[in-house]
């Protein structure tokens, strides 16, 4: 089995826990010929989010709250199957893992501040609305007898 390309960086210093990824790998669905019937290529990757150490509690509750549909018993799991080679796969996996988390423990965005309306632009709108309407009345046939 060749070396993992390194920790996933989740954001900041903190990475994925390799000791916490659980591996399982299953025959892949896909191209591969005669040599996909032999070789387990798909691969699943679990981590268990409710039970980690580490992620900051913070980054951790809102990482659950935020995955909540995907967590099967406070664990998330991610599957790739899209190369012929479990290693690229299992890079895949981990990459993908890493930028659901990354994702799931961003902070909220700040709130948006409403900005007003400059009052020349309102004054504008309206006079010109006001023109228009003016030349959409001239339009009618009333005054015409």
């Amino acid at each position: 089995m060749g070396d993992m390309s390194g920790p996933y960086l989740i954001r900041g210093s903190v990475s994925l826990p390799e000791a916490e990824l659980l591996w399982r790998f299953s025959r892949s669905s896909g191209p591969g010929g005669q040599h996909v019937n032999t070789s387990d290529s798909q691969v699943e990757l679990r981590f268990d989010l409710a039970g980690t150490e580490a992620l900051p509690e913070v980054w951790k509750a809102r990482a659950l709250e935020r995955l909540a549909g995907r967590l099967v018993d406070g664990v998330i799991a991610v599957r790739a199957s899209e190369h012929r080679s479990q290693w690229r796969n299992r890079e895949a996996a981990a990459v993908r893992l890493a930028a659901l988390l990354a994702e799931a423990t961003a902070p909220p965005p700040k709130p948006r501040r409403p900005t007003r309306i400059p009052r020349g632009i309102n004054e504008r709108r309206l006079r010109e609305k006001k023109q228009r309407s003016d030349t959409k009345r001239g339009r009618s046939g009333r005054d015409w007898s």
